[in-house]
C-alpha cells in the first residue's frame, strides 16, 4: 500500500498474518528528533488486546527501526520500521479460502488477484496495517504540537450511543485529556464507562456495530492548501481512506448543511483583540476553497461494523458455485471504531506536517 503525500510517502507492506508488518518512509525530513515515549504511547492507544471490547488478538507492537534514524534522529535516507506478527491464529481462516465473507474484502481480492492473495486475518486488507500508519504518523504530530497544532480524535458515537462534541472553536486541553484517560477514547466519563457492559452485549449477540470518529485540528495556519485535487478536503479525504472500514467523511457541518439557510450556516468573519482573522461559529470546519482559514478544521468519519462477525451469515462457494452458510470463528474488534481513534489522528497529523512543509518552500 502506498500512500502519497507531496513531500513524502508511505510504502506500507506485511500482511495480517505474515511474519511481519511496516513502513518505508521516503523523503521525509532529516533531522528530526524521535520522541520514542510518545511514539510508544501512540502504538498503544492502537494496539490489540487491551480490554475485552476490543479483538483478544494480544501485540505487542514493538517498532523496530532498520533503517533512516541515527540515535533517535531522520537522517534524510528512507525509514524503514517493521513490527513482529507475534499471536497469529491462522487456523482460524482455514475454511474461510473459498468462502468469502459478507461485507469484506474477501470477495473482490478474489477476482483482483486470481485467488491468489494470502486472506488470513483479512491479509492486506486487515486493521493490522495500521500500526505502521500509526508510528509514521506519531513522528509528524509530535512536530505539530511542537508548533503549537494540536490534533485530537474522538468516538463521537457508537450505534445510538452519543459522545459530547469536540470545542469547534478553541483548543481545550482538558478534553483531549479526559479522552486518553478514560477507558474509551470519549470525552463523556460515564458513557465510557457504560459503554463496556454495551460492547459486552453486542459481542454476546454474536454481531458488531459501526462508529463515527470526530477529529479536530487546532491552530493550523490560514491559507494552507489549494482548490481542486489539491485542497485539504481532498488530501485528508484520500489519505484517511486507507483506513480499512471507513465508508465516509464529512467537514464541518456536513451532511446538516443541506438543512441550512446560507443565514445560518455562513461563518461570520471578525477581528479579535489581537487582530486575528476568526470567525464566530465554524460550520465551514476550518476550510474555504480548499484552503485553511485559520480556524479549527473539523471532520467526521464513518466507520462500518465490524464484517467479520459470528453469526450464520449467507456466502458463496467459489469452488462448488454454490450458496452455502458460514459461521466465523476468530478473534474481531466488536466496533472498529475504537481503534481507529488514534490511526485517524496519525494519518491527519501526515497530511498537516504535509501541507506545513510547502509552505516552508
Amino acid at each position: 500500500m502506498n500512500i502519497k503525500f507531496n513531500n513524502f510517502s508511505l510504502n506500507i507492506f506485511g500482511t495480517s498474518h505474515g511474519e511481519e508488518i511496516g513502513v518505508l518512509i521516503t523523503g521525509f525530513p532529516k533531522g528530526i528528533t524521535l520522541n520514542n515515549e510518545y511514539i510508544k504511547e501512540m502504538m498503544d492507544r492502537r494496539r490489540p488486546g487491551k480490554s475485552r471490547a476490543t479483538t483478544l488478538r494480544d501485540e505487542a507492537d514493538e517498532v523496530l527501526i532498520k533503517s533512516g534514524i541515527n540515535n533517535d534522529i531522520t537522517t534524510g535516507l528512507p525509514i524503514k520500521a517493521v513490527i513482529k506478527n507475534t499471536n497469529k491464529k491462522s487456523k482460524d481462516y482455514q475454511k474461510l479460502i473459498n468462502t468469502p465473507r459478507p461485507a469484506h474484502a474477501d470477495l473482490t481480492a478474489f477476482f483482483k488477484y486470481n485467488g491468489t492473495m494470502d486472506m488470513k486475518g483479512g491479509g492486506p486488507f486487515s486493521g493490522r496495517l495500521t500500526a505502521p500508519m500509526v508510528f509514521a504518523g506519531s513522528i509528524a504530530k509530535k512536530e505539530l504540537e511542537k508548533k503549537g497544532i494540536f490534533i485530537v480524535s474522538h468516538l463521537l458515537s457508537i450505534g445510538d450511543k452519543q459522545d459530547i462534541k469536540l470545542n469547534q472553536l478553541l483548543y481545550e486541553s482538558k478534553q483531549q485529556k479526559l479522552i486518553l484517560s478514560n477507558k474509551f477514547p470519549v470525552i463523556n466519563k460515564e458513557l465510557s464507562v457504560g459503554l463496556i457492559s454495551y460492547i459486552d452485549d453486542i459481542r454476546k449477540q454474536l454481531d458488531s456495530v459501526g462508529s463515527k470518529v470526530e477529529t479536530v485540528v487546532y491552530n493550523l495556519p490560514i491559507g494552507l492548501g489549494e482548490h481542486s485535487d489539491q485542497s485539504i478536503e481532498s488530501r485528508l479525504s484520500k489519505t484517511l481512506f486507507c483506513i480499512p472500514g471507513m465508508k465516509g467523511i464529512s467537514f464541518g457541518e456536513g451532511f446538516s448543511l443541506a438543512l441550512m439557510k446560507g443565514s445560518k450556516s455562513n461563518d461570520v468573519i471578525y477581528y479579535n483583540q489581537n487582530k486575528e482573522i476568526k470567525t464566530i461559529t465554524n460550520h465551514m470546519g476550518g476550510i474555504l476553497g480548499g484552503i485553511s482559514n485559520g480556524m479549527p478544521i473539523t471532520f467526521t468519519i464513518v466507520m462500518k461494523p465490524t464484517p467479520s462477525i459470528a453469526k450464520k451469515q449467507h456466502t458463496i462457494n467459489f469452488v462448488t458455485k454454490e450458496n452455502v452458510t458460514i459461521e466465523i470463528n476468530g478473534r474481531h474488534d466488536p466496533c472498529i471504531g475504537i481503534r481507529a481513534v488514534p490511526v485517524v489522528e496519525a494519518l491527519s497529523a501526515l497530511v498537516m506536517y504535509d501541507l506545513l512543509l510547502e509552505n516552508i518552500k
